[in-house]
């Protein structure tokens, strides 16, 4: 039972209302008034023991006053310390500015992996491929692409329970995160292998999908070579938190593990000013290795332009022939002072890659993240893009496939495809938008493309219409020749021509390759594609999807889970099985957007905010309307 307490007044007939502070011993003034007021008091009948009742009466109740206001303290220190905790439990449970809910991770964060707004961060907006007459544009032609960023970038984005804003993901980097089971090819041949697959597209009932698959010659670390390796790493204070500065320690800590006494190794650091941290450090130096890591701490703005240039300076003086040299670029992006003109920078790194000296770039964490910009430096320098937003990703870049990181096998690949008019109506490349090159680029040796590294693998999609299938996006031509009454130049074997062009590292002169693909080669049912096919398919399903893509008729999220469940094969990692966790993420996620919210509310009859029930109120139970006393 509470217990409730009056305040109470002390009545100036209380002797010690006139005591002073000092072990309650009155001063000269005071004694001289007490001796009065007690003859005073005495004269008129005054009573001494009640007034002595009271005295002791009020301290007893000051006294339990005072421990009750103690206890309701410690209380509400109690309450504010668990709400400060629970605040830190529940900070991964926010709600993102699309109503969804934070916090469906996939795997473990850092504690201060937080959610940042996507307006503060800079994705490149993409404008798909459109769908191609045959008959008018039969000749498709594109570089190919190793990064894998944007998968990446996705990733963290949905573990934060959001999706990306829509045009955004490069479906060609979600296609190319994975490994396909494509062959190698053979010795004294083309430094990559060449695969082609057909069958009943998913998206579509009346229409077809042609994979083309490109496989490099895998190379041991072990036959890696010399490599001059200068980590330029960005320093500055939008790099520091947990998912940046932290994370990229650890990171090259994983690669510099890989190296030996024949590489070297040198850290150009960058904020407000460069610096140079390392100078051609032995690759089996360990410890000087990992302590300069550990010795970078985030601060100051960031000036990556003058980071850039001193890095190729080092690569320079430590350059190795005939091995690798290669500067890595570890960044957010976040490129706000100094020498920053995009141009410039473009102009320099391609310099340099004319040089031997390549670009990689990874990106870290989020808040002020420039996707663009990584893509594209690395586009220019003869690099791949990735992002790692976990140390699993790291190892994945660093340590497995590294090989692929560092190793260039082949060189500005091109690849080209005609399509038959005579079978095929339509067709679209899915994905590869920021890589389009024109017909003529194909033969010119001189237009800059894509880098194979050791062990990649290359995939594209292509979504085609045969002419029979009728239920075309383009109405037919009224002019031009009649192929029925004309004479037949077209093939009725081969639905398309695909061609490729790639310069071995070491020259300047590409080579051609070629194949057709027949249409017996064609299977009748998606069920009949083999599992790289159809995961490849879900991949760049998802990816369409999320770009809200108009050319998806018969294909949304539960066809893609069944088709994403069926295609897992061999997944000796897991990679394929975390595609399906992101992907039935991102289901949930859309469809909570589309949830209708019921923003009416009769408050007619019920106080707004409600009010808190009253201590003394019972708790009424629903089953027993009448609150009577259950027995």
């Amino acid at each position: 039972m509470k217990t409730k307490y009056s305040p109470k007044t002390v009545s100036v007939s209380d002797p010690t209302f006139y005591l002073q502070r000092g072990n309650g011993i009155p001063s000269a003034t005071n004694a001289a008034a007490l001796l009065m007021l007690a003859v005073s008091l005495t004269a008129c009948g005054g009573k001494g023991p009640e007034v002595e009742h009271q005295q002791a009466e009020q301290q007893a109740e000051q006294q339990a006053e005072q421990r009750h206001q103690e206890a309701s303290q410690r209380q509400a220190e109690m309450r504010d310390a668990a709400k400060v905790e629970m605040a830190r439990i529940a900070a991964p449970m926010q709600m993102s500015s699309n109503g969804a809910v934070m916090g469906m991770s996939i795997a473990p964060m850092p504690r201060d992996y937080v959610a940042i707004p996507l307006a503060q961060n800079k994705f490149e907006q993409q404008v798909q491929n459109g769908i191609m007459v045959a008959g008018e544009i039969p000749v498709s032609t594109f570089s190919i692409d190793v990064d894998t960023g944007s998968y990446a970038t996705l990733r963290r984005m949905l573990r934060e329970g959001r999706l990306p804003e829509k045009g955004t993901v490069r479906v060609e980097e979600m296609l190319n995160y994975f490994a396909y089971d494509y062959p190698l090819p053979a010795k004294n041949s083309a430094p990559f292998s060449v695969t082609t697959e057909l069958a009943p597209s998913p998206y579509n009932d009346d229409m077809m999908l042609l994979r083309i698959g490109l496989k490099g010659y895998d190379l041991p670390k072990s036959q890696l070579g010399a490599s001059n390796l200068v980590f330029l790493l960005d320093v500055s204070g939008s790099m520091a938190s947990a998912d940046k500065l932290p994370l990229l320690q650890t990171a090259l800590k994983l690669l510099t593990a890989q190296l030996s006494a024949q590489d070297r190794v040198s850290i150009v650091v960058y904020a407000g000013a460069a610096g140079v941290v390392l100078d051609g450090a032995s690759g089996n130096d360990t410890q000087t290795l990992t302590y300069a890591l550990e010795q970078l701490s985030a601060g100051g703005s960031t000036n990556g332009g003058q980071g850039i240039t001193q890095a190729y300076q080092l690569a320079k003086k430590h350059f190795i022939p005939n091995g690798i040299n290669r500067v890595i670029l570890a960044t957010d992006g976040d490129f706000n002072v100094g020498v920053t003109d995009f141009d410039d920078l473009i102009a320099l790194i391609e310099k340099e890659k004319d040089h031997g000296i390549g670009l990689t770039t990874l990106g870290f964490g989020l808040g002020n993240y420039n996707d663009q910009l990584m893509e594209q430096l690395a586009d220019k320098g003869n690099g791949n893009y990735a992002y790692i937003d976990t140390l699993n990703e790291a190892r994945k870049v660093l340590v497995d496939e590294l090989s692929s990181t560092l190793f260039t096998i082949a060189k500005d690949v091109k690849v080209q495809v005609e399509f038959n008019p005579a079978l095929v109506s339509e067709y679209r490349l899915i994905g590869y938008e920021n890589r389009a090159l024109a017909r003529e680029d194909f033969n010119n040796d001189k237009v800059d493309a894509g880098e194979i590294g050791a062990g990649h693998t290359v995939t594209a999609l292509y979504e085609l219409r045969y002419v029979e299938a009728g239920n075309r996006m383009n109405d037919k031509l009224r002019y031009g020749v009649d192929a029925q009454t004309g004479k037949e130049k077209y093939s009725r074997e081969e639905i398309a021509f695909l061609k490729l062009r790639y310069k071995l590292p070491a020259q300047t002169q590409s080579q051609l390759l070629s194949y057709p693909i027949r249409l017996d080669q064609s299977v009748k049912q998606l069920e009949q594609a083999s599992d790289d096919f159809r995961f490849a398919a879900a991949v760049a399903g998802l990816g369409l999807l999320l770009n809200g893509s108009h050319y998806l008729h018969q294909f949304d999220y539960t066809k893609l889970s069944l088709l994403a469940r069926s295609a897992l094969g061999d997944d000796p990692f897991g990679y394929r099985h975390e595609f399906v966790q992101l992907m039935e993420t991102a289901a949930a996620i859309e469809q909570s957007n589309q949830l209708p919210i019921n923003k009416t509310f009769d408050g007619s009859d019920k106080p707004f905010p409600p009010q808190d029930k009253l201590h003394g109120e019972p708790m009424r139970d629903k089953s027993n309307p009448r609150n009577e006393r259950l027995q």
